[in-house]
């Protein structure tokens, strides 16, 4: 004997499946969002253990590498002073307080710290450097810097000492000539007596 089958069933059994498939798609939404959540939270954690790293480091290394600057400043020193016409024994000996610098660099390089010194014209950062002096210049924009006294360094993006440096003043740079007057086509340019322009137009 076949069972049977009223109008009010089937359209409730077409009801129920809807009402299943959307709370299995609201489901599958919210462990979606669960987990982008989740990775979120991991990226984070990981940028922030990778920062906490590097601050360590930088705190542990920091007054080590702030006492090898003077070594550093005295070779650049050096260097400065040194003639440069140099023969014989002289010229050995720059030659190894050259490779000395370099090799003092490319081992501040190698543990993170890195030289501060802007280029001539380039503009001033109060976070990178400091001004000791401020001058007119007649190539230099105001604000600009015109020299470096002595290079800064950064430890890991941490300014470890700032850059020392003359900066132009306000109102320098190029200054550029003055705009032609128009020309006006009844003046002549002659004057009268008074010194009042002469009227030729009549």
């Amino acid at each position: 004997m076949s069972e049977d089958h009223t109008p009010a069933a089937d359209e409730a059994q077409p009801a129920a499946e809807t009402g299943e498939l959307e709370a299995l798609r609201a489901e599958a939404a919210a462990l979606k969002e669960q987990v982008l959540r989740y990775a979120a939270d991991a990226e984070n954690t990981k940028r922030r253990a990778e920062r906490e790293a590097n601050d360590a480091r930088a705190y542990a290394i920091q007054k080590f590498a702030r006492d090898l600057l003077g070594v550093a400043d005295n070779l650049q020193r050096a260097l400065a002073a040194a003639p440069e016409a140099v023969d014989g024994p002289v010229k050995n000996f720059v030659v190894g307080v050259e490779m000395t610098d370099k090799e003092l660099q490319a081992a501040f390089d190698r543990n993170g710290l890195k030289r501060v010194e802007p280029a001539p014209g380039a503009k001033f950062d109060p976070h990178q450097h400091q001004a000791v002096m401020e001058q007119p210049s007649a190539e230099i924009a105001g604000g600009g810097v015109i020299q470096v006294l002595q290079s800064g360094y950064e430890l890991f993006g941490r300014v470890v000492r700032p850059a020392m440096v003359i900066v132009a003043a306000k109102g320098s740079g190029p200054q550029t000539s003055a705009e032609p007057q128009a020309h006006n086509p009844y003046d002549s340019g002659e004057t009268d007596a008074s010194g009042g322009a002469v009227d030729r137009t009549a």
